[in-house]
């Protein structure tokens, strides 16, 4: 059976996720605002759980409509067929979300949608009660200028939950985005180094990604446990294991030994090799690729210490070739000492940021 799915994505990899798609030759791929839509069966929607690297989940869309009142949500969800997706005993929470729409109460759309739902999956499997007890079918519904869609949630948790972040240390990037980080970066496969590691995680994603270890294979999903895709999840999963190629050298050092120690614990998770050393960023002389994302000035009286640090970084930088830092400060490019060959925007959580490449 194929399905209309998307997968969402952070603003700004968009065009990244549309790629990966493309990688794994499913058809129909479409980039729009947060979303990349495209077709798949259920070998295609296990691949793309299994091996996006840059979006947040994967969904099925089960129907669109539009709707300006709670009625036409009402009626518009109990239209869908949902009993061809969701079994009589599945749990089957709802969530939803509301951008720009006339209804924009999200506890009042939860309900309603609930409501519908379960109206429907009673009519339709001919029960007076729908226990609940069985595998979990996420409903999301998404509205969109009064525009709603009513999807499957194949994902589960966020596909940024990796399964390898045992360690943590403060403010540490999104999986997601770390992995974007290096895709945009260009990055072919030689020698990369993180002079601020923090926990790790740009390191062990450019690692994964120059293995080809795919980034969902230590971790569960809702969809593989659905009666239609266990068989096909399974052998997807062993497909992609049989991928894995030898590894690049990711160098990872921190000023912090805590992070350090967070560093080496993830990579052993993630099943990744870094060479992990205690340094300052001032000494830093490698000549590799350089990709990191230093300190935010996110309290008062931090933003000359941060200053300080970029000031510090362009001398360590600068006869480095290939340099890729993201900072959420506008003025990183004057402190720094040296204007970017290019940038990008892009969000590390709610932090708006810009992605300074120099090469």
């Amino acid at each position: 059976m194929v399905y209309n799915c998307f997968a969402s994505c952070a603003f700004g990899l968009e065009s990244l996720t549309a790629a990966e798609l493309r990688k794994l030759r499913l058809d129909g791929v479409s980039a729009r605002d947060a979303r990349v839509y495209f077709n798949a069966d259920e070998r295609g929607i296990a691949l793309a759980n299994l091996c996006l690297r840059t979006a947040d989940r994967v969904y099925i869309e089960l129907g669109t409509f539009e709707a300006t009142t709670f009625d036409a949500l009402f009626e518009g969800v109990r239209a869908i067929a949902l009993e061809d997706h969701i079994p009589k005993d599945a749990a089957f929470p709802v969530n939803a979300d509301s951008v720009g729409s006339a209804l924009f109460s999200v506890s009042d759309i939860q309900s309603i949608s609930k409501k519908a739902a379960v109206t429907r999956l009673m009519d339709r499997h001919r029960v007076s009660v729908l226990p609940e007890t069985g595998d979990r079918y996420d409903i999301h519904v998404k509205i969109l200028r009064n525009q709603v869609s009513v999807c499957l949630n194949t994902s589960g948790m966020g596909l940024n939950r990796r399964g390898y972040r045992k360690a943590n240390v403060a403010a540490p990037i999104r999986e997601t985005l770390a992995a974007g980080l290096v895709m945009l970066s260009g990055w072919g496969g030689g020698e990369l180094s993180d002079p601020m590691c923090g926990s790790g995680t740009i390191a062990i994603e450019a690692a994964m990604l120059g293995a080809n270890i795919a980034p969902g294979l230590n971790r569960a999903f809702d969809a593989q446990s659905w009666p239609r895709f266990k068989k096909k999840w399974n052998t997807t999963r062993s497909e992609t294991e049989e991928m894995q190629t030898e590894p690049p050298v990711i160098f990872a050092s921190d000023i912090d030994k805590r992070a350090l120690s967070a560093a080496s614990q993830n990579a052993e998770a993630a099943g990744v090799k870094l060479k992990v050393y205690h340094a300052d960023v001032k000494s830093f002389s490698r000549q590799c690729t350089v990709l990191t994302n230093p300190p935010y000035a996110v309290r008062l009286g931090e933003r000359d210490e941060v200053h300080r640090l970029y000031s510090d970084m362009g001398h360590a930088f600068a006869d480095v070739p290939q340099k890729y830092i993201i900072s959420a400060d506008d003025q990183f490019e004057r402190y720094f000492g040296k204007r970017a060959t290019k940038k990008r925007k892009l969000y590390n959580g709610s932090i708006r940021c810009t992605f300074y490449q120099y090469f």
